[in-house]
């Protein structure tokens, strides 16, 4: 049974039973307290709690889905038998619609006559003092003939959240040829943090307090990775339909490990960028470029045997049926930006690895900061002067380079995240700061150009000015034809041409919105270009034009601008590109 058919059947059984299916979510979740989609409930947590409705939106209690997931924890494990970064999560989940009796019936239905595997064992909470022993599901359990039922603590058979509150409960694991596979998650309570008088989030003792749920709630996960190896009876999920092939593209004297973190970190790449996410040196950005980069030193170190572009689209070939939002074109693309960027430095980041007598927290994080080398190339290809070095010591470096990095920022402005100081090009002299006020200004006329162009759907998603040039993202679903470009650089030259007066008012945040200025959040709260920075409560809107209410351009700004269009000078696009999916790019220069 090949993964795709394992998909397709655990859906189909459980929407045969009362389930709709709801889609994959991004792996960029709506929830600020995580910054990857984890698991599948993630999508599902606030029908757990009663603030939303399931019935009102899926038109049922009980959902079924197939979640891409991405955790940062297992970077350093991959290149094991079983750890990986990106993974999917086949789950069924019941808000209200049902409880223990049906979902272990359920699973154990699934297990044995449609995957026909026997169950080894399953395991069921022991107990403690805050919560009783799960006495109910080893009932239903032995009911359906398993026997061998085992108790375990809340290390093992108690799922909590993995941000600061959220539902919680008593699990049951289930295990065919030695291996857990599924986990049947009982949410009954509500796991909040205990808040002290001092707004502490947890007491003196580091307790969290545990209050019923309204709604119980079922959530099960089984790894699909991990189901296919012992569905296919593989030793490792290696040799799964999933990395078979693309492991058989590397050649057989490439070392296993290396072989194996190869094959999960294409797989990752593909769906962060595929989803968005863009390599940076901050949150989803910073791990997408660890990635990247320890991808393409692996491949220099191994004499290039195989070029990204077909790893990618084995990728592609295995996926995209059943995740249509892989974006070939984009994932090519921002790899191989990425990988122009730091073949510059990457040789001369390995000679100085190999020269470097000792390999320190400070000396490990220079060679990250000069020459692009993630901490793992460095803590791996270090050897023994590396031994010492721990990724809690390197990312407590890298925190403290972010907050000198910030203190050091001479001028900031934009209400969304442009600053003088980008980090590759310093305007810090008067001359400079003048240059980027022009293409501050010819930047916002950009954006209304697009937007008389291609209609009022188009959104902001982010920019970058440096004094050389102006690069924009927008949501746009295709590639802009080159008459469409020539339109849009025309209008940005006709309001130039008319040498229109730019203004600002500066009044309180809710009159601002009611102006019609364009304004832009997030999905989490953040500006456009992906941050978590809000609005004031009073606000400046700059606008082009003779009036605020008769403006040609207006939106919400912090400045600085020209006093009048004719001061940017002749307005050229350079070039129009992909920047992630369903985001374009635009670069344009003043000459």
């Amino acid at each position: 049974m090949t993964s795709q058919e394992i998909r397709a059947k655990f859906l189909d059984f459980f929407a045969k039973r009362g389930h709709v299916i709801v889609p994959s979510s991004s792996l960029i979740p709506d929830d600020p307290s995580v910054l990857f989609t984890t698991a599948g409930m993630q999508q599902f947590k606030r029908y757990y709690t009663g603030e939303l409705d399931a019935v009102k939106d899926f038109k049922k209690k009980n959902a079924v889905s197939v979640q891409k997931c991405f955790r940062t924890s297992d970077i350093d494990e991959v290149g094991d038998e079983s750890h990986l970064t990106f993974f999917e999560m086949l789950g069924n989940f019941s808000f209200g619609g049902y409880f223990k009796e049906k979902a272990i019936e359920y699973a154990y239905e699934f297990i044995t006559e449609k995957l026909k595997l026997p169950i080894d064992y399953v395991s069921v909470f022991a107990g403690d003092k805050e919560v009783p022993a799960d006495t109910e599901s080893e009932r239903i359990w032995e009911s359906l003939g398993v026997k061998n039922v085992k108790k375990a603590g809340r290390a093992d058979n108690f799922w909590g959240p993995t941000g600061s509150e959220g539902p919680c409960g008593p699990t049951s694991e289930v295990y065919v040829r030695g291996v857990e596979v599924w986990n049947l998650v009982f949410n009954e309570y509500y796991c909040k943090t205990r808040i002290n008088a001092d707004e502490t989030r947890i007491d003196a003792e580091g307790k969290k307090i545990l209050t019923p749920l309204k709604i119980k709630g079922i959530d099960t996960g089984l790894g699909l990775e991990r189901l296919a190896m012992v569905v296919q009876g593989k030793p490792t999920i290696f040799e799964t339909d999933t990395f078979e092939p693309l492991l058989k593209l590397l050649p057989e004297t490439m070392p296993v490990r290396t072989k194996r973190i190869l094959a999960d970190h294409v797989r990752g790449v593909a769906f962060l960028i595929s989803d968005g996410v863009c390599p940076s040196n901050k949150e989803a950005g910073y791990v997408l470029r660890r990635l990247m980069r320890r991808t393409m030193v692996y491949l220099h170190l191994a004499g290039n045997p195989v070029k990204p572009v077909h790893l990618f689209e084995e990728v592609f070939e295995n996926c995209e049926r059943f995740y249509p939002e892989l974006n070939r074109e984009v994932v090519l693309e921002v790899f191989d930006e990425e990988h122009q960027r730091f073949q510059a430095t990457l040789q001369k980041g390995l000679r100085e690895l190999a020269r470097a007598p000792t390999l320190d927290v400070r000396s490990a994080f220079m060679l990250y900061e000069s020459f692009g080398l993630p901490y793992e190339i460095v803590k791996e290809l270090g050897g023994d002067k590396a031994k010492d070095l721990k990724r809690e010591d390197f990312d407590e470096e890298f925190k403290k380079h972010q907050e000198i990095s910030r203190a050091g920022v001479e001028k900031k402005f934009g209400g969304h995240g442009l600053v003088l100081d980008t980090g590759e090009i310093k305007a810090g002299s008067e001359e400079e700061l003048k240059k980027v006020t022009r293409y501050h200004t010819a930047t916002h006329l950009l954006h209304q150009a697009l937007r008389e162009v291609f209609g009022e759907e188009i959104a902001q998603r982010g920019s970058d000015i440096t004094t050389e040039r102006t690069r924009f993202d927008f949501t746009f679903p295709r590639k802009v034809t080159p008459e469409e470009l020539k339109r849009v650089e025309d209008i940005v030259n006709e309001k130039i041409r008319e040498d229109l007066p730019v203004q600002f008012e500066e009044m309180p945040k809710e009159e601002a919105e009611k102006t019609g200025a364009l304004h832009f959040f997030s999905a989490k709260g953040g500006s456009a270009s992906g941050g978590k920075w809000k609005y004031p409560t009073r606000v400046k809107v700059y606008y082009v034009g003779h009036s605020l209410e008769g403006a040609w351009n207006k939106e919400f700004c912090g400045g600085p601008h020209v006093g009048h269009t004719g001061e940017i000078g002749q307005f050229k696009i350079m070039k129009e590109e992909a920047s992630s999916a369903g985001v374009r790019r635009i670069r344009a220069t003043i000459v």
